[in-house]
């Protein structure tokens, strides 16, 4: 009788504990648990016995921390720094900013002569292309202007005269870093003067000079700070994101350098409430092997952003959407993070990146950051970011 009733009152006591302990299939287990209880059985992988992972997953709805693994971790970023660049970008400029590209002439113009120079000043608009050189031409024969007594010259006090980012790779296929583009490439004066000839413009290409307080307007072009997202987050552009990067520089003070550029993104880094110091920030695009950043610091950045309505919204809309454009129109399809995760990626030499939002089944929004780094295979990265993105979706 003795040994029934202690059995019975073991019972009753072990019970309470057994309902608190987590038995069941994660399907079946509250939220966050299961998501939690999905992401531990997704970093049982070998991959982490070989490469170093920062993961962090945050409820931006309840704004709290749902899980974290090597999230403090410096690790290289890759184009997941363009997360960086954009949300600075956005709230130091403005989405209205224009990068832009201006036409001068200096001189006097008589008869259809214009005795002097063209002046072109450039801050690295990535985006000017054939209609805006048209417009340029167009602009200058509005002047009545059929002969240039004189040269076309550039103006490049916007930035340093760095054509490439600390710690690039020589080999790599890396942008022209010039604050004067035509089509992303280093050709501009060139281009603006065989348009000019074709459309009847004698060039003398004499040795004129006027003084510069004498300059004349003729045209300027230019594109907004949300219009070089579309592209640069959208499929990753390196060129767009350094335009940007010198712009964020060039808001400080000029001539931009990378080093003004980083000194804003610290600010931001300081305003997401961590210490600036702990990172290192090379260039806008993420192409610099001296880059270092956490898992912590883009989801701080992220949190910002979705604090920030506007930032948000401007944000968002360019971010690649999973299984329909961008860098990630071919991943997780037929998921639940197919459209539902918008994120940027990141692949470079033995890093792979994935950092966004995604909206979890009891409609909290979410943001994240992933960086896998020492993987021989960009795939093995790509993939354990696929799982990690459609536990976040269905659990």
């Amino acid at each position: 009788m003795k040994k029934k009733l202690t059995i019975f009152l073991l019972t009753c006591l072990c019970l309470p504990l057994l309902a608190q302990t987590d038995i069941h299939p994660k399907g079946s287990l509250p939220w966050p648990r299961s998501l939690q209880a999905a992401l531990d059985t997704i970093l049982m992988t070998p991959l982490l016995e070989t490469t170093q992972l920062g993961l962090m997953v945050y409820d931006l709805t309840a704004d709290t921390t749902l899980y974290t693994y090597g999230h403090r971790q410096r690790l290289r970023p890759a184009s997941t720094m363009k997360l960086l660049t954009a949300i600075t970008a956005l709230d130091r400029l403005g989405s209205d900013y224009q990068l832009k590209t201006t036409l001068y002439y200096t001189g006097r113009v008589e008869n259809g002569t214009l005795h002097g120079n063209l002046h072109c000043v450039g801050s690295m608009d990535p985006m000017f292309d054939s209609r805006d050189m048209a417009s340029f031409v167009s602009k200058v024969r509005h002047q009545g202007i059929d002969t240039i007594r004189g040269s076309i010259l550039i103006d490049l006090s916007f930035k340093d005269d760095n054509l490439l980012g600390e710690g690039w790779c020589w080999d790599d296929d890396n942008p022209v870093l010039t604050p004067l583009l035509y089509d992303g490439k280093d050709i501009f004066v060139g281009q603006l003067e065989r348009e000019l000839q074709r459309d009847g413009v004698v060039i003398t290409n004499e040795a004129v000079s006027y003084p510069l307080s004498s300059m004349h307007h003729v045209a300027s072009r230019g594109h907004s700070v949300a219009e070089v997202l579309e592209r640069m987050m959208k499929e990753s552009d390196n060129l767009y994101a350094e335009a940007l990067f010198y712009n964020i520089g060039a808001a400080a003070d000029r001539p931009a350098t990378a080093r003004l550029a980083a000194g804003q993104i610290r600010r931001m880094i300081q305003n997401v409430g961590l210490q600036p110091g702990d990172y290192r920030i090379a260039d806008g695009s993420g192409l610099s092997l001296y880059n270092y950043v956490s898992a912590e610091l883009e989801v701080r950045m992220l949190r910002h952003a979705w604090q920030h309505a506007d930032l948000f919204r401007q944000l968002n809309i360019v971010l690649p959407v999973a299984g329909v454009d961008g860098t990630l129109k071919t991943r997780m399809k037929k998921t639940a993070a197919e459209r539902n995760v918008h994120a940027k990626t990141g692949s470079l030499s033995g890093i792979s990146s994935l950092a966004g939002f995604c909206t979890a089944p009891n409609g909290h929004v979410l943001c994240f950051a992933i960086i896998n780094q020492g993987v021989s295979r960009m795939s093995d990265g790509r993939q354990f970011q696929d799982q990690v993105c459609e536990a976040m979706c269905k659990y």
